[in-house]
């Protein structure tokens, strides 16, 4: 077992649970997104489609950042080779992040049938490539990468494209794209929910299906690396179960189970990846000798407190500004909301169950 402090696993830890806020979180926007064109047919229901995330997309992608952040922060070694060895996989997921949120201001300028086509592919198309892509950077962290005794990345593209990582990509879509059909299940009245609550079905299981398949592959590999890492080995089963589960409460008329079993099955296997990656924050394929462990990636223990005392004063504030803005947007919404609807504000409750419309002509 490498040396680690206190603060370095609190780090840690706190790290994980970052990027496990942001995958639960901004899963179902990349499922929402995928979702666009399928599930909407016809302005307005595309346009009710968008107004599910449209108040809380920009505020997920907030745990990204901060991930990032605290990873450079308390991590710098970590935070350098996951960046410089990722570095064009990262790019892809930058700019497909941009591209999607583009297209969610452009979407509605024009009502020219070429244009909205346009930036309703450009959605779609920057949420598949992140959630894809994501899957594929994280089952190769967990996996190793070629790092060599300088803590430096020594491969390509190529090297992180393997059959492991792309089921590990595979799987990350399709969860993420149930979570997000059960989301807009839960977020839309009309038609459209039985629509969604049909691919949820489908594609609730297809997810379940595939994560037995990578979790199972990552046991394996698990062994062939020195042993099975049980606490690994138990969340992922829970994961599964959790994924199982999604179709099973849809079939009984439990949209709002099945959210939780999607919510949990995405943070199951991300605490199952690394609960695998611990005490290391990066694992080298070319030898377990050039493993980068916590003691090895960390900042000073100085910069580790002061980090501690600032998250312990600021954190609770964005919780609890983010709680706040999902119960302001609770409602469902439909096609029928959108005669004058300009922003989503425009769509807050006014006691009565009905959308409140904006007056002058509509901009979205």
């Amino acid at each position: 077992m490498k040396d680690f402090t206190t603060l370095q696993v609190v780090w840690f830890v706190l790290i994980s649970v970052l990027w496990i806020g942001y995958f639960v979180l901004e899963g179902f926007d990349f499922g929402v997104g995928m979702l666009l064109r399928r599930l909407g047919h016809g302005n307005e229901n595309r346009r009710a489609i968008l107004h599910t995330i449209g108040p809380v997309w920009d505020g997920n992608e907030v745990w990204l950042i901060v991930a990032g952040g605290a990873t450079f922060a308390a991590f710098p070694e970590w935070y350098a080779t996951l960046f410089s060895g990722f570095y064009l996989a990262l790019f892809l997921i930058l700019a497909a992040l941009i591209v999607r949120g583009v297209a969610f201001e452009f979407w509605g300028k024009d009502d020219r049938p070429g244009w909205r086509s346009t930036w309703e592919w450009a959605v779609i198309v920057g949420s598949v490539v992140p959630a894809l892509l994501w899957g594929v950077a994280w089952a190769n962290i967990v996996d190793g990468v070629p790092i060599d005794q300088n803590m430096e990345f020594t491969g390509n593209l190529f090297d992180l494209l393997g059959p492991y990582a792309l089921l590990g990509g595979v799987t990350t879509v399709l969860l993420f794209l149930a979570h997000g059909s059960v989301f807009l299940a839960l977020r839309l009245r009309g038609p459209m929910v039985d629509g969604a609550l049909a691919i949820a079905r489908r594609v609730g299981a297809a997810a379940a299906v595939a994560l037995a398949l990578f979790l199972g592959w990552t046991l394996v590999r698990q062994g062939d690396r020195g042993g099975l890492v049980l606490a690994s080995a138990v969340l992922g089963l829970l994961a599964v179960l959790a994924a199982a589960a999604v179709p099973f409460a849809l079939a009984r008329a439990r949209a709002g189970w099945a959210f939780g079993g999607s919510s949990a099955a995405i943070a199951l296997l991300f605490v199952a990846l690394f609960a695998d990656l611990f005490p290391n924050t990066m694992v080298s394929s070319t030898s377990q000798a050039f493993d980068m462990s916590l003691d090895a990636s960390s900042s000073s223990p100085y910069t580790l407190k002061v980090m501690t005392v600032v998250a312990i004063l600021l954190l609770p504030f964005v919780l609890l500004y983010q709680g706040w803005s999902y119960w302001v947007f609770r409602h469902r919404i439909g096609p029928e909301d959108f005669g004058e609807v300009r922003t989503p504000v425009d769509l807050l409750d006014r006691g009565d169950g009905v959308a409140k419309p904006a007056p002058g002509p509509s901009g979205s």
